[in-house]
């Protein structure tokens, strides 16, 4: 079983990825985000830096995918991961244009022929207000000076793949904007219950974890 969990900066993908894994009793990759050294200066212009910072961050997926996920789940492992390969095509689609983009996509497609997808992808979801909030409230240095600008575009291409365009592994959409699983354990189980009633769908597996924890 390998479940990915994506959505927009902000939303809580790695937080809710570390409170789901002991409760499905599986391994946890989470995304290396802060080892990309060009991070901080793209915040600050996103025109300059975005085609170092995108390269980057394929590359790191890339290697993380090729390695430490085939090696999980290959080996039996449940594995539940904060981040898909596919994402930072949707980052590309905003951040570069003219011929920087068209050679990151040919990068990417090669590369992604390679990743193994996820059994499921639980796609959280929410307004750009609350995830304005949400980014404000961890304060990370270098998300200070984020635009609402961008996080709307990027909520528009996330919502727009995962509704309209998207091909590939079941998707569970989940909207977050009323839900607190961190602070509210019930939140929590709820989303724990939807999860295991799609897997119970999707993969018919006796040794899965899918008995209420």
């Amino acid at each position: 079983m390998y479940i990915a969990i994506e959505g927009v900066i902000g939303v809580g993908k790695t937080t809710l990825a570390r409170l789901l894994q002991p409760r499905f009793e599986a391994d946890l990759q989470l995304e290396v985000f802060e080892e990309n050294p060009f991070l901080a200066d793209f915040y600050g212009d996103r025109a300059r830096y975005a085609f170092q910072t995108q390269i980057f961050f394929l590359l790191s997926r890339y290697h993380q995918q090729r390695k430490s996920v085939k090696e999980m789940v290959s080996n039996g492992h449940h594995l539940i991961t904060d981040y898909t390969f596919a994402k930072d095509a949707l980052f590309a689609g905003i951040n570069l244009n003219g011929d920087e983009l068209e050679m990151y996509y040919r990068v990417h497609e090669a590369l992604g022929e390679k990743v193994r997808l996820p059994d499921l992808i639980v796609y959280l979801q929410a307004d750009t207000h609350i995830l304005m909030q949400r980014i404000a409230m961890r304060d990370r240095s270098y998300e200070r000076n984020m635009e609402s600008s961008y996080i709307e575009q990027l909520n528009q291409a996330y919502d727009d793949h995962f509704r309209h365009h998207y091909q590939g592994p079941p998707v569970l959409e989940i909207c977050t904007n009323e839900l607190d699983f961190v602070k509210n354990p019930t939140d929590l189980s709820l989303i724990e219950n939807k999860i295991r009633k799609e897997l119970t769908t999707i993969l018919k597996q006796d040794n899965l974890p899918l008995e209420n924890a």
